[in-house]
């Protein structure tokens, strides 16, 4: 039996987020058998002057409430008008109106959790010159408002909680979702030692595979980036080359994890030298599939054989069109960020959710056995 809540549930879906709030809110009702009439969700909203000025308004009282505040902050989707245009909304916007809905609460509620899958300058973690700390400021400045915790996934780098070490920071990864998606799509995927091995395109994504691998039991192998850094080139340092470490790769599937996919250049790179040294299918894991420069290389790469899969979540805005792309899969994340809010409503610990060891390895025995009553039909298919 759980314990007490800690405060009535209010669950507020900003702008771009409402149909994931819905979603979460349906979860939620049904765990406690409420009536479909019945929501947990708050209505709130952030109209505009003509100058693109906003305000935060919130249509009922959240005096004594346990707040859990959904924000896309990458949702370029939505958009308003500003002296007669039409404005995609930024980061920028999309945090500015976070804010304008904590201060609208006034103090009043018992409690404030942020729901920030894709952390708000998370890329801007750290110093290298004379440059701003976005992140890190945005994060005192969401705690000195009065938000007690901050939940994020697969952080760029989980480190930026320095910046606010007495408050609440959680960096969730959907390792086991991405897992369970994999066995769903890929029925005849062996996970092995001998047909699978997880690959990191660069370094940073180093601690993402090493957790992959020790829980599925495969081996890794990664990526070097050798950059140009007497070269800026659209805000960023240009990649030379990709430099392979690793066992061999003849006849083995892999999965390339990486926390996002943005253009897709550097992944669709790392794909080709794997498929040049002999990989059999190419799986990409990538929390955030955000496509900035469209489908087409993606799509040519599929056409071309190299990429197989590549599994994104949906903690983000995906871009119209990526939905019926037959190399792309859904890993829909609404249940498992209900299971957080129910968790931390009723004061329990989210420590089994935040390392899914256990259940991944759960689901991989099932899928063994299910493969061996098979006869591993499919192996070479």
């Amino acid at each position: 039996m759980k314990d007490a809540q800690i405060a009535e549930l209010s669950v507020i879906g900003m702008k771009g987020c409402e149909a994931f709030a819905e979603q979460v809110d349906n979860y939620l009702k049904e765990w406690r058998r409420h009536t479909s009439e019945d929501t947990y969700l708050v209505e709130a909203i952030c109209p505009r002057f003509g100058t693109g000025e906003g305000k935060g308004l919130i249509h009922q009282s959240m005096r004594g409430q346990d707040v859990y505040i959904i924000c896309d902050v990458f949702n370029y989707g939505v958009t308003y008008r500003m002296y007669g245009q039409t404005v995609p909304m930024s980061p920028d916007d999309h945090y500015a109106d976070l804010k304008r809905i904590i201060a609208a609460i006034a103090g009043k509620a018992r409690r404030i959790t942020v729901i920030m899958p894709m952390l708000y300058e998370g890329r801007q973690h750290k110093r290298s010159t004379r440059e701003s700390l976005d992140c890190a400021i945005m994060l005192q400045e969401l705690v000195a408002m009065g938000v007690t915790n901050i939940i994020t996934f697969d952080a760029h780098d989980p480190r930026v909680c320095n910046a606010i070490p007495l408050n609440g920071f959680d960096n969730v990864r959907p390792s086991y979702q991405m897992i369970k998606a994999l066995i769903k799509a890929v029925p005849d995927i062996v996970i092995d030692k001998e047909n699978l091995m997880m690959i990191s395109p660069d370094e940073g994504a180093m601690s993402r595979c090493m957790y992959y691998s020790s829980v599925l039991g495969i081996d890794i192998g990664m990526f070097y980036k050798r950059r140009n850094y007497s070269v800026i080139i659209n805000g960023k340092n240009p990649i030379e080359a990709h430099e392979y470490l690793g066992q061999d790769l003849t006849g083995k599937d892999v999965i390339v994890v990486d926390d996002m996919i943005s253009s897709g250049e550097s992944m669709l790179d790392v794909c080709s030298q794997l498929k040049s040294r002999g990989a059999k299918r190419i799986f990409a894991f990538s929390t955030f599939g955000l496509f900035t420069d469209g489908f087409d290389k993606f799509d040519k790469a599929y056409n071309d054989g190299i990429i197989s899969k590549v599994f994104t979540t949906n903690l983000v805005y995906r871009r119209p069109g990526l939905m019926e792309k037959p190399w792309h899969v859904n890993v829909n994340m609404c249940k498992y960020v209900s299971y957080i809010i129910d968790t931390l409503n009723h004061d329990a610990t989210i420590s089994e959710l935040l390392d899914p060891a256990k259940r991944i390895n759960t689901i991989v025995a099932k899928h063994r056995k299910e493969m061996e009553e098979h006869g591993q039909m499919k192996i070479d298919v």
